[in-house]
């Protein structure tokens, strides 16, 4: 039992990076209302901040200089944890991108926490669980984009617009995200591709070589 604990024990976090973002709109909002607390709950657990990634725009683009900069020093190896405030601090693109920079901080080899969500927690008990659910969701809100796409096809189509041959539709940061999040659940990539409706091939290559800005050649 002592051996199978160990095995399965999270990497220890000796380094970490602080995320803090406020929007412009954000009145009387001060990321330092952000960096104090996050400073000091680092420091609570023995953690060396190696950098702190500010930004002042809104969350609703990755189109963030720091944030990017922020993904580029993970992927460089260059701290062992990423600690925000919330979620919606990272990312308010919707379930399917945030999933996707989630697993993207995963794939570096980077633990992701919010110091206000105590359940979103990549080291915690409830990481697989979260992501479970964070999937769920992300494929409901896939499904009710593929809906609205063709309810608007049909409305052109009853207004007699002719719609010619549709150009072979590339994948979507959102269409990445729910392939990653399919495949971090165990899932075939037969499976996956029965769930999302994309070829085989199309997922295999979109797990294995997603685009920078999300979309699969």
């Amino acid at each position: 039992m002592k051996k199978r604990t160990e095995a399965t024990a999270a990497p220890a976090i000796r380094t970490v990076a602080i995320y803090a973002r406020v929007s412009t709109k954000d009145r009387g909002q001060d990321t330092a209302n952000q960096l104090v607390p996050l400073r000091e709950f680092s420091a609570r657990h023995g953690w060396t901040i190696t950098r702190e990634y500010v930004d002042h725009v809104s969350a609703k683009s990755g189109n963030r200089e720091q944030f990017q900069q922020m993904f580029a020093d993970a992927e460089a190896k260059q701290f062992d944890l990423l600690l925000f405030w919330s979620l919606d601090r990272l990312s308010r693109e919707g379930v399917l991108p945030t999933l996707q920079y989630l697993n993207r901080l995963t794939a570096a080899g980077v633990g992701w926490r919010s110091y206000t969500e105590q359940y979103l927690d990549s080291t915690g008990m409830f990481r697989d669980a979260v992501i479970s659910i964070l999937a769920v969701v992300a494929k409901q809100e896939r499904l009710r984009i593929s809906e609205r796409v063709c309810a608007g096809l049909e409305r052109a189509r009853a207004n007699g617009k002719r719609l010619g041959r549709i150009p072979r539709k590339e994948l979507t940061a959102a269409d990445v995200a729910l392939i990653a999040a399919l495949r971090a659940e165990k899932k075939s990539f037969r499976v996956i591709a029965e769930e999302t409706g994309f070829p085989l091939a199309v997922c295999f290559r979109a797990f294995q070589n997603p685009a920078p800005n999300g979309h699969v050649s």
